[in-house]
């Protein structure tokens, strides 16, 4: 099919969407006489894209109070928040920086760290490890790619994490259920626990704005969870909120 097709067929998904308010798999593969595993990328692509947001067997709209702005300030609180967690982190240590905007942000971060052993999920991460003066020592989950979090994932990744144990994972979160835990879009949430049950220390990164989100998959409990860094837009109610879950909670400045 070409591409012009494909672009046509994801434009109609969508505003199917928007006039139902959910959509399956099957339903759209009969309406469109194709596969249901290509409705299933054309789902994956629309997600990735901030249009709808998966779940099993098809897919709703996407929360309007959950879409991210994009704007300079959100880039600063990221940066800020990557700086905190940068500075948790040791020469020698052996730490996980799992796919994500925030978590990527650590790894120019690292230049004058010695003997670090890291480990990732992401290409784009590695790359830029690779990139480092300081030659850290760069190990890869490999597994089955997944488009959506643009990272390695499934049960060939979980094994290789198994296999080693580290000081410290940094992973990011999409909301914060002050109740629960860490949530995600992602339905694949195997190795965020792998990753958690082999490190010493879990460090959330995660902008305050997405604190409180309503999402439905829970990545990482509280009890999974050590340090949460965010930024200084967090409130002091939340924060006392969240200390009382048995989390060190670290609020960066913004400049």
């Amino acid at each position: 099919m070409s591409k012009r097709n494909t672009q046509q067929r994801r434009h109609t998904i969508i505003t199917e969407l928007n006039i139902a308010g959910e959509v399956s798999v099957d339903q759209l593969a009969k309406r469109f006489e194709t596969s249901e595993v290509t409705i299933r990328k054309d789902l994956a692509a629309l997600e990735k894209s901030g249009l709808l947001l998966r779940k099993y067997g098809g897919a709703i709209p996407l929360p309007k109070e959950i879409i991210e702005p994009k704007s300079k300030d959100v880039s600063k609180r990221k940066q800020a928040i990557a700086n905190k967690a940068a500075s948790l982190i040791k020469d020698h240590n052996r730490i996980i920086i799992d796919s994500g905007r925030t978590t990527s942000a650590i790894v120019e971060l690292l230049t004058d760290k010695k003997g670090l052993v890291v480990m990732t999920n992401a290409l784009s991460v590695a790359n830029r490890l690779n990139e480092l003066e300081n030659e850290p020592t760069i190990l890869m989950t490999g597994g089955t790619w997944d488009p959506t979090s643009e990272s390695f994932q499934g049960q060939v990744a979980e094994q290789v994490i198994k296999s080693y144990d580290f000081d410290q994972l940094f992973i990011g979160a999409d909301g914060i259920d002050i109740n629960r835990g860490t949530t995600t879009f992602n339905e694949l949430i195997g190795l965020s626990q792998v990753m958690a049950e082999v490190a010493r220390e879990v460090v959330v990164l995660v902008e305050s704005e997405k604190i409180g989100r309503k999402i439905p998959n829970l990545e990482l409990a509280w009890q999974q969870v050590h340090t949460l860094i965010t930024d200084d837009g967090l409130s002091d109610q939340v924060k006392q909120e969240l200390t009382l879950q048995g989390v060190n909670v670290i609020c960066a400045s913004i400049k």
